[in-house]
């Protein structure tokens, strides 16, 4: 099995809880996609690095990340495995809002003014996550490439409605899922 398939299992196995919740975009499913899960485990991390860069190799982008929290495992395997490449990335971290102390800063990490980003959510129900990041990052200078994702629940037509490309990894039939 390649990394792919190798990444789906692991989203099969741990991350998809069966029972009723209310996700964030305040729509009620009868199983969740957890993909804390996946994203912060020890064999699955390198995977997700792997199959997300692999995902945008098209695309031209030095930076990757997204709102905080669901963005940031995803940006930091994606940092680690393009590491020694010839496409290395860096990474930042989006807050939700801006820090009244310190610096003040509302993106953290390596400057993105300028820089061409990818903005990364793990899954994604609405689209609203991942274009909150995508606002602060222009508000920042920095120019959006496109969304990546690791499992898509129903935001593609938000996102690229937003005139953004948008990609996942992983549609809801990938997984046997229905929405």
């Amino acid at each position: 099995m390649g990394d792919r398939d190798d990444l789906r299992k692991f989203i099969s196995d741990l991350a998809v809880v069966h029972g009723r919740v209310v996700l964030s975009s305040g729509r009620e499913a009868d199983w969740y996609v957890d993909l804390r899960r996946v994203t912060l485990h020890h064999e699955a991390a390198p995977l997700i690095g792997r199959v997300m860069l692999d995902l945008t190799a098209d695309w031209a982008y030095d930076s990757v990340g997204g709102l905080t929290l669901g963005a940031d495992p995803v940006a930091a395997a994606m940092l680690h495995a393009s590491a020694g490449t010839d496409g290395a990335v860096d990474a930042f971290v989006v807050r939700k809002e801006g820090k009244a102390h310190g610096l003040q800063r509302r993106i953290e990490g390596p400057d993105v003014a300028g820089r061409r980003v990818l903005a990364v959510e793990d899954t994604s129900t609405t689209g609203g996550s991942v274009l909150t990041a995508v606002e602060a990052l222009r508000e920042a200078g920095a120019e959006v490439v496109g969304v990546a994702v690791i499992v898509d629940r129903g935001a593609g037509d938000a996102v690229r409605a937003a005139g953004l490309p948008y990609r996942a990894a992983y549609t809801l039939a990938d997984l046997g899922l229905v929405a």
